[in-house]
């Protein structure tokens, strides 16, 4: 995570990972405005170019060739990516209303989601047919097709709905790649039936009479099947109806026609056209309001209409990029003329291609090869990512809209007050955290609900209190995830403990900056903090946040337990075996995020584990009888099993086979790509009998690799622990494994009480 020296002045905020959104991305990374922050607000880590997208379908290219990895870009351009969907605007508070988390402050706003077929507006459309926009939502659905040409029999009918550029175009790539699935099971091709409807007279209307012609006649001696002229009216289940009334039996609908914007922009009060597009100027500024721009698909530019083409979202990019610095600098930004004609390259599944240009055509596999290049080209942009210097400027208060603004923001790097912790204003810590809302408990008596100098809580007849403190910065860029995972971190003591989570006190750090900056900072975080102990049933009872030059947090938690129920390091029993919850491997995979050198989708997938309560866990693992539980965090695997082998008295054995790892993990480890606290970890090594044997192996870093909100290890009898694990799993903790045994201690005081195996 890359701090900047330089407080936030201005934030832009960029909806959606479209084409437009990563060249403003690689632009700001190329030449960034000091005081100028972006975020990214998109639903999907990999968001595909579409020029390329035919030939994944027709299987030339991998998933990673034709998707550029936004968590990666987002990262190297210092943007913070928020994993969200939008689903409204608040212009008059200027917000941005996401799904599943608070809304985020913006001063410039830019939309660029594409568009999506409105099967809503035929009925039977959005419930049999497969919209082939969003592309995640088709990518999914195709897999699943080619999954099924595995084990299918007779004939197959796919029916496609629009004949433009693209429902051609995927017509052409999906006929190719599924004729070859058939061929390479030793299958009959010619089983194979595909249809595709549209309710204009001609195919590739946009397109030149010669293009037309190409493409009619490649149609034509693939066997595709058109129904043109008359437009489709119903879809049902394993059927397409006209509205001349021709029906088609079908296995599969896809739709590729009537294109539109998202339903959420008409609240939003912005000048739409009649399909939901967005009105803009030429300078990419909305009709509406100067501070939101529009790009790409969904934006409409009035005076210079053109077709939903990749080529305009892309040369989009730099005029974009442009005018977001130059407004967030208090300048008045250019205006932007599209290419009167442009080239299309259309392919024809087959690495075969056709050239459209204003009334121009030709066509060969050498154009194919010339669209390859131009696509790899063009995705190098964004995955071949150059190193880029330390940026050390001081902020540039011009991008102030205040006097007030550029004193805070000169004020912000200059020598900090460090009484009282660097305490950051009660005025703004009131504003953040007035829209909380932490539950109350009984057994607290003075809390937030009646602050106080301290809390007060009682304890109790029959319970002990379970005390434990947890504190660390801020490893990822979206601050609500990080105060989900950092409350999700520090109850897990108190929960492999086998304990009720009861209070917890926040301590954190915010970035020195303006007061609305540091609020919403605060606010965001403690949003996600309080999401986590609300669900734990965790009272927050206090806290102190201070100034600092990263953003992290704690928390001081204390739990209730029954004295004779404690799950501690020392409960292993010789003969139980061992069970792991979650898979390994966080401290590898952010290493390497910082280095650029994770895919986006790892990062997905460790953030999802680290969310994940573990009060479950330990409650199923309480109920089968567990005594010995302990989470795993900073120490890693290794390191937390010798902590409970040697109090134990017992030895272990561990299957490195077994051990869940998460997506990516071994490949960073592979590369040497380790945490800082790794080395630390290591000096355990003298704890593992044989140690040499195993250095070689993939795993072997992995088990002493630092885990953040890691799972839960803890033994079980032998005979209930295959029924411990599957419970679990049901529980929704899919890669829980049993990781080996506990075994008698060979000689009493043995510096090596861990074995390995494969």
């Amino acid at each position: 995570m890359r701090t900047p020296d330089q407080p936030v002045l201005r934030d832009i905020v960029l909806v959606g990972g479209g084409h437009s959104h990563v060249g403003v991305l690689k632009r700001f990374a190329m030449n960034p405005v000091p005081g100028v922050r972006l975020t990214l607000i998109c639903r999907d880590t990999h968001t595909p170019y579409s020029g390329m997208l035919p030939g994944y379908v027709a299987g030339h290219y991998s998933y990673d060739d034709v998707h550029i990895d936004l968590s990666r870009l987002a990262e190297y351009a210092g943007a913070r990516f928020y994993r969200d969907e939008v689903v409204g605007l608040d212009r008059d508070l200027k917000r941005v209303k996401c799904r599943n988390r608070p809304d985020v402050p913006y001063d410039l706003l830019s939309i660029n989601i594409g568009s999506s077929p409105r099967v809503n507006e035929v009925e039977g459309a959005s419930e049999f047919a497969v919209p082939v926009k969003p592309i995640n939502g088709f990518n999914a659905r195709w897999l699943a097709l080619l999954s099924r040409m595995e084990n299918h029999e007779g004939p197959l009918t796919v029916g496609v709905v629009g004949a433009g550029a693209g429902g051609v175009e995927l017509t052409l790539a999906m006929q190719f790649r599924l004729q070859n699935e058939l061929k390479q099971r030793g299958k009959d091709p010619s089983q194979l039936h595909f249809h595709l409807f549209d309710s204009a007279d001609e195919i590739l209307p946009t397109h030149n009479p010669k293009v037309r012609s190409v493409f009619s006649r490649t149609l034509a001696e693939r066997g595709v099947k058109l129904h043109l002229g008359s437009p489709v009216q119903q879809v049902r289940n394993g059927q397409l109806v006209t509205e001349s009334g021709d029906i088609l039996q079908t296995d599969e609908v896809l739709w590729v026609t009537r294109a539109g914007g998202p339903e959420w922009l008409k609240d939003t009060g912005l000048a739409l056209d009649d399909g939901l597009f967005i009105r803009v100027r030429d300078t990419l500024q909305t009709e509406t309001d100067d501070s939101v721009f529009a790009a790409g698909d969904i934006a409409n530019v009035v005076n210079h209409p053109r077709e939903k083409a990749g080529v305009f979202a892309v040369r989009q990019g730099p005029p974009l990029a442009d005018n977001l610095k130059r407004m967030s600098l208090g300048k008045a930004p250019k205006d932007f003329k599209p290419q009167k004609t442009w080239l299309a390259l259309i392919s024809t599944g087959d690495k075969y291609a056709v050239a459209s240009k204003g009334d121009r055509e030709f066509d060969g596999a050498w154009v194919w090869r010339w669209k390859d290049w131009i696509d790899r080209r063009f995705m190098a942009k964004f995955s071949d990512l150059p190193p880029m210097e330390e940026d050390t400027k001081l902020p540039d208060t011009g991008a102030a809209q205040s006097a007030e603004e550029a004193s805070q923001a000169i004020s912000a790097v200059a020598m900090r007050c460090g009484g009282c912790g660097a305490k950051v204003g009660s005025t703004v810590l009131s504003r953040a955290l007035g829209e909380l809302k932490p539950i109350e408990r009984d057994d607290i008596i003075i809390g937030l609900h009646a602050p106080d100098d301290a809390a007060v809580l009682t304890v109790p007849p029959g319970k002990a209190v379970v005390h434990t403190v947890d504190f660390f910065r801020a490893f990822i860029d979206d601050p609500y995830v990080f105060g989900r995972i950092a409350a999700n971190h520090s109850l897990g003591d108190v929960f492999a403990m086998g304990a009720e989570a009861q209070s917890a006190t926040a301590v954190a750090t915010v970035p020195y900056g303006i007061e609305s900056k540091v609020e919403d900072v605060v606010f965001q975080m403690m949003s996600g903090a309080i999401e986590v102990l609300n669900e734990a049933g965790c009272a927050l009872v206090g806290g102190h946040t201070g100034e600092g030059k990263e953003l992290a947090l704690g928390f001081a938690v204390n739990g209730l337990i029954d004295p004779e129920d404690v799950m501690s390091k020392g409960g292993l029993r010789a003969g139980d075996v061992l069970i792991l919850t979650k898979p390994i491997g966080t401290g590898t995979l952010f290493a390497a995020h910082a280095r650029l050198a994770a895919k986006g989708r790892w990062i997905d997938s460790a953030l999802s584990s680290m969310v994940q309560s573990n009060k479950t866990a330990a409650e199923c693992l309480r109920r089968y009888g567990s005594k010995a539980c302990t989470d795993v965090t900073g120490f890693g695997l290794l390191g937390h099993l010798v902590e409970m082998t040697r109090p134990s008295g017992v030895d272990a054995e561990l299957d490195l086979s077994a051990i869940p790892i998460l997506p990516g993990a071994e490949e960073t480890a592979a590369a040497g790509i380790l945490s800082s606290l790794q080395p630390a970890n290591i000096r355990l090594r003298r704890g593992i009998r044989d140690q040499e044997k195993w250095v070689n192996h993939p795993r072997y870093p992995l088990i002493f690799d630092p885990q953040t909100a890691g799972g839960l290890l803890a033994s079980v009898a032998a005979d209930r622990a295959e029924s411990c694990v599957q419970e679990l799993k049901a529980l929704g903790y899919p890669h829980t494994a049993i990781i080996g045994r506990v075994t008698a201690q060979d000689m009493e005081g043995a510096i090596e009480p861990i074995s390995l195996k494969d």
